[in-house]
């Protein structure tokens, strides 16, 4: 599949005359995606049941005259004000009980019934004007959900639909009361209305009706975009996609995918790097105006994974943001070295946020591929290079990884849940395990948790689980490779219980996890052959071979053949020994990558990418900062 280059572009934010002539530009910079209409609705219906589509209309002939293809997003994410008159308790409610007002965007509780009456109207409303529409290429549902903490609501409508959702469950407050273990603390219930939200408690609530709540919710997300892809599917034949955020676990992205053609991520390095990654303050010196060499890269296999191999950047970076502690200016080169990166892992579009940099409201700081005055921004001659390499390059397609990494959006919600350590966070470790992978110079397949077939991957990678699904269970058992579970795998029943036989109990492997303990930073435990545990370790009894131990005494590897159980949370020495050593036994070439140098193979290319603001050296290449070189492969 041809790979192309595109844009977001709000056409209600400018004077219509306007219009042509950003069209025109747009095309001949060499994009072909626009993406419009997702925060439209305030124009696309002015007052309750009157329509204006002649605006609307307009733009998308004019983008498509221009030889465009639109991608047109439904506008969900921004109700207009009129609609609280309407439903004045369709808000959302914070977990300490404060209403979450208008004023803003993402307005709405996924569980309020109104508000999806009336999201299936409009949604209804704009698929049968433009479902046939020959401009009309692919669509969006709403934007970005989970963004700015809105998955979990604990309003008056969450908690009718939390009681349904329960009593469809567990039939029974019986079997309620059993699964939850609600004879502790007398917190037994006679009837599904007695039971509220795991929220304003004395203290913690039961763990277990928090992961029911987060189950819940997740689910609440998955049916609300359920609803505007069957309506959309009545009247277009065109993709439909979902734009997802980086480190965003509120919800089941492969559950909202199922029902998707396309999963597409919004990607800003350098607002994920000063906002979402617990590094050191050196690390974030050195990347400020490149962003994290890894964080990109783990998105763009997570949502190929998640797209069943089909996905874009919806929006990408093209300059500073608005939104994070600080906002450095990306380095000459990173809008063209983010958009190359995507390509190599398979993006079939890149979209830059915005077209021009809006002079108004909330984003006015946040910069476009034009600024406010329509002269082009650096990102704009960056992204016209992007599209003439295109245009010389044959389709770049993903190449098959001999590694996987197994991710599971329900084992961040359970060790939210229970973290035992403040600094314990599931997308935090199994970040940490997938950098490792890209240290050592690898491509990395992700896999869905109920993944039931792991094929012929090499080594297969699946921490912090917190309950190994049956399919995946029976996969590690008939698994050929090498797999390294742990820590912290199998240790919860799916209602948040303890499992007896205690943890891990995987399938031919002797051994079980006597104790836990989180830890400090500033108490690692030393293992026998270099590195620490940090944050988390367990002290195992085995009758299994034990591959490593700690300094203590304790068994901090354990194996039984290809299966292996890591007993802590691995630093960068340890985790680097043990991944090298898996790969060499199981033939799996390693390349070890200077800080800030990462590489990529694609189905046709070697890819280099050069996060550090200095050239690096690769053999007898000269890799610039924020550089990529490729080369073609045998």
């Amino acid at each position: 599949m041809k790979r192309t280059l595109g844009v977001c572009y709000y056409p209600e934010h400018w004077p219509e005359a306007q219009w042509a002539e950003d069209a025109a530009r747009m095309a001949e910079l060499g994009l072909t995606w626009v993406r419009i209409g997702e925060f439209a609705w305030s124009r696309i219906e002015p007052v309750p049941g009157r329509y204006d589509w002649a605006w609307l209309d307009r733009a998308i002939e004019t983008l498509g005259a221009a030889g465009l293809k639109v991608v047109l997003g439904t506008p969900t994410a921004t109700p207009p004000r009129w609609m609280l008159d309407r439903h004045p308790d369709m808000l959302a409610v914070d977990a300490q009980g404060r209403t979450r007002g208008f004023g803003s965007r993402r307005h709405y509780c996924f569980s309020h019934r109104g508000y999806r009456h009336e999201s299936a109207r409009i949604v209804t409303a704009l698929a049968e004007r433009y479902g046939r529409n020959p401009h009309i290429a692919a669509w969006q549902t709403d934007n970005e959900y989970g963004c700015h903490d809105t998955v979990l609501s604990y309003s008056d409508a969450a908690l009718k639909a939390f009681r349904d959702w329960l009593a469809q469950r567990y039939q029974s407050t019986e079997a309620l009361n059993r699964a939850w273990g609600n004879i502790f603390w007398s917190m037994e219930y006679s009837s599904f209305d007695d039971i509220g939200l795991p929220n304003l408690t004395v203290t913690e609530a039961n763990p277990a009706h928090v992961m029911a709540f987060r189950r819940f919710a997740s689910d609440e997300v998955v049916g609300y975009n359920r609803l505007q892809t069957d309506i959309i599917r009545k009247f277009s034949d065109a993709p439909i996609a979902h734009n997802y955020m980086g480190r965003i676990t509120e919800f089941d992205h492969f559950a909202t995918g199922a029902d998707l053609d396309i999963a597409s991520w919004d990607a800003y390095p350098l607002g994920f790097l000063s906002d979402r990654l617990e590094v050191t303050p050196e690390h974030k010196r050195r990347f400020v105006r490149q962003g994290d060499p890894d964080f990109q890269a783990f998105h763009h296999d997570l949502y190929r994974a998640v797209g069943r191999g089909r996905w874009w950047i919806m929006e990408q970076q093209p300059g500073p943001v608005n939104w994070a502690p600080w906002n450095a200016d990306p380095l000459p080169g990173m809008a063209r070295l983010w958009a190359w990166e995507a390509f190599a892992h398979g993006a079939e579009a890149v979209c830059y946020f915005r077209w021009r940099q809006a002079p108004f409201a909330q984003e006015q700081m946040h910069a476009g591929l034009l600024r406010p005055d329509s002269a082009p921004a650096q990102a704009f001659h960056e992204a016209g290079e992007v599209a003439k390499e295109l245009a010389a390059m044959p389709d770049v397609d993903a190449a098959r990884a001999d590694v996987a990494l197994v991710f599971d959006y329900a084992s961040a919600w359970a060790w939210q849940t229970q973290p035992q350590g403040q600094d314990f966070d599931y997308f935090r470790l199994a970040f940490s395990f997938y950098r490792g992978l890209r240290r050592l110079g690898l491509n990395i397949d992700i896999l869905p948790p109920d993944c039931g077939d792991l094929g012929n991957y090499k080594l297969v990678l699946a921490p912090g689980i917190a309950t190994l699904s049956a399919p995946l269970l029976n996969a590690l058992a008939r698994h050929n490779g090498a797999s390294l579970v742990g820590p912290r795998s199998n240790a919860k029943t799916v209602e948040f219980a303890t499992p007896v036989p205690l943890p891990p109990n995987l399938p031919g492997l002797a051994a079980t996890v006597a104790r836990v303990e989180s830890l400090p930073p500033d108490v690692p435990v030393p293992l026998d052959l270099g590195g620490n545990f940090l944050h988390w370790r367990e002290k195992l009894e085995t009758e299994g071979t034990v591959v490593e131990r700690s300094t203590d005494g304790w068994p901090a590897l354990v194996a039984a053949g290809g299966l292996h159980y890591l007993a802590g949370w691995p630093d960068e020495t340890a985790l680097d020994r043990i991944l090298t050593t898996l790969c060499d036994a199981r033939g799996i070439l390693v390349d070890p990558l200077p800080e800030g140098l990462r590489r990529r193979d694609s189905g046709t290319h070697r890819f280099w990418f050069n996060y550090n603001a200095v050239p690096v050296e690769r053999g007898e290449v000269t890799i610039p900062a924020a550089g990529v070189y490729w080369e073609k492969l045998d």
